[in-house]
């Protein structure tokens, strides 16, 4: 019996070997609280969210691309505030009391006199597109 051990006595050495049994059966930790689990190891190197990738859609939703979600995304902080529904004088009104730069005030100026309903109707209305729904 090579693998036992010479510090106990047969029957402390099956007993062990039942207790172990699990383990080196299983192949994976025999822990029932997952806390008690060593975190798994990765060489690679750490994720760098403002690396670039392969495709510039990647992120952006379905029928929008990147360009359009910074868009809408500088419109919608613009006109934070706004109270809705607005019309494009009131949009107007908002973005020079806010301080928003001239290309921005002149978009919005040539908005098409109509109510609109929240910032997707307005960023719709300049080009910038709008998501397609999923479901």
């Amino acid at each position: 019996m090579p693998d036992k051990s010479d510090k106990h006595g047969p029957k402390v050495d099956d007993e062990i070997g039942h207790e172990t049994e699990g383990m080196v059966r299983g192949g994976h930790p025999t822990h029932a609280e997952e806390f008690k689990e060593t975190e798994p190891y990765s060489g690679d190197a750490p994720w760098d969210p403002t690396a670039a990738t392969g495709d510039p859609r990647e992120g952006s939703p379905p029928g929008m691309s990147a360009g359009d979600v910074e868009g809408r995304s500088n419109l919608a902080r613009l006109l934070s505030g706004v109270h809705y529904p607005a019309r494009p004088d009131d949009l107007v009104a908002h973005a020079s009391g806010a301080g928003a730069d001239d290309a921005a005030v002149g978009a919005l100026e040539t908005l098409p006199d109509r109510e609109y309903e929240n910032v997707a109707d307005v960023a719709d209305e300049l080009g910038y597109g709008r998501e397609n729904r999923r479901f």
